[in-house]
């Protein structure tokens, strides 16, 4: 670990003035090993000698510190892994000691004092007593809500969030990781919005945890239904994503979209949501067509027009024998899904089998004969 600006400082101003650290040292009335971690930024000097060391470099205190409160990410890493290591060799509370006084020098440096959050909770284990371990985890609970009042950065406090319900669970506090991750139907935040937010978040696995143990069975159930849900349909759209941007790399691309129709068929996604499947068939034609694959280029088509003619329509999420209660949980939301106009995906549809990209399959009677279930619509 190292605080750049005080250690730096330190050998700077000696070295211009042309001492030793013994020759400091004894100015000080210090150890030469006391002057020694503080220019490695082991150790930061008693606020009594502060005054003391401004005037024997003759700057002010101010300039000595040149504090500011932000570290930089290397510098961050730099300190936890100090301090990570001090917990292996140096006495708990020692080290305890060394971590709080970090913190109130950098107390609004949030990263910083989420990894020593981090810390507190990985290392609480090394307190001598329960009573102290319990104290360890309350001052780790209180940094987060220190994060959680007063910064703004997006991804500090989803992380910070995240950790605090860590520390409600490994604390017996189930009932407050509810109340920290959960809307009023007690289920996570994201699959609470105006549509499915397909972000995986282990967050739901630690609310479905927090429900288990509060007696709520039903509850994680669903939950982990709807996590495994929103979980496939991120990978089902990630290698739909793939395929529409490779076409060059034909082979590759390739078994991308064999991959996801396999994915498709084990999880019998046509009936969960029959969108992002019709979604995967049209590119792969389009995949197919632009590597020459005249005749694949077909059959996907037909397997996409297979989905829009045949139980596309209401478009809605629909659960199944595994996915039992995705049903249920829909019905909680306001879902985005809910909100289209059948008339116009009709119409889009059916606009597909004019892309350009098929021109060359207009005298096909397979294509025609495709063209024309879809004007059934």
């Amino acid at each position: 670990m190292r605080d750049m600006s005080l250690a730096n400082i330190l050998i700077a101003k000696r070295r211009e003035k042309g001492v030793t650290q013994d020759e400091f040292a004894a100015h000080v009335r210090v150890s030469k090993g006391s002057v020694s971690k503080w220019e490695r930024g082991h150790t930061f000097p008693d606020i009594m000698l502060l005054p003391i060391i401004a005037e024997y470099f003759g700057i002010t205190i101010d300039q000595l510190m040149s504090h500011s409160p932000q570290l930089s990410k290397e510098g961050i890493v730099r300190i936890y892994t100090h301090l990570a290591e001090s917990f292996a060799k140096n006495p708990f509370e020692e080290v305890i000691e060394e971590c709080d006084a970090l913190v109130k020098r950098h107390y609004s440096c949030f990263e910083f004092v989420l990894h020593i959050a981090l810390l507190y909770r990985s290392h609480s284990h090394m307190a001598a007593t329960a009573e102290r371990k319990t104290q360890i985890f309350q001052m780790a609970i209180d940094l987060c809500e220190h994060i959680l009042q007063n910064c703004r950065e997006t991804q500090i406090l989803q992380s910070t969030i995240y950790f605090q319900a860590l520390y409600y669970m490994q604390s017996g506090q189930p009932e407050k990781v509810i109340e920290l991750l959960c809307d009023e139907n007690q289920m996570p935040f994201q699959y609470c919005n105006g549509g499915i937010d397909y972000s995986i978040s282990s967050s739901s696995l630690i609310v479905a945890q927090a429900h288990r143990l509060l007696g709520n069975t039903e509850m994680a159930i669903e939950i982990e239904q709807v996590e495994i849900f929103c979980t496939l349909m991120t990978m089902l759209n990630s290698l739909i994503a793939y395929v529409r941007s490779n076409f060059e790399d034909y082979g590759t691309v390739n078994l991308a979209y064999e991959r996801a129709v396999n994915l498709v068929e084990s999880f019998n996604m046509r009936r969960l949501y029959p969108n992002n499947v019709a979604d995967l068939y049209f590119w792969g034609a389009r995949m197919h067509q632009a590597a020459g694959e005249s005749e694949k280029a077909v059959e996907a088509l037909g397997k996409y027009v297979d989905v829009c003619v045949n139980g596309y329509f209401p478009l809605t999420v629909r659960g199944d024998s595994f996915f039992s209660k995705i049903d249920s949980w829909v019905a909680k939301i306001d879902s985005g899904l809910m909100m289209h106009n059948d008339a116009t995906i009709k119409e889009m549809m059916k606009e597909v089998m004019f892309d350009p990209a098929f021109d060359t399959l207009r005298e096909n009677q397979e294509f025609v004969s495709l063209v024309e279930k879809l004007k059934s619509l």
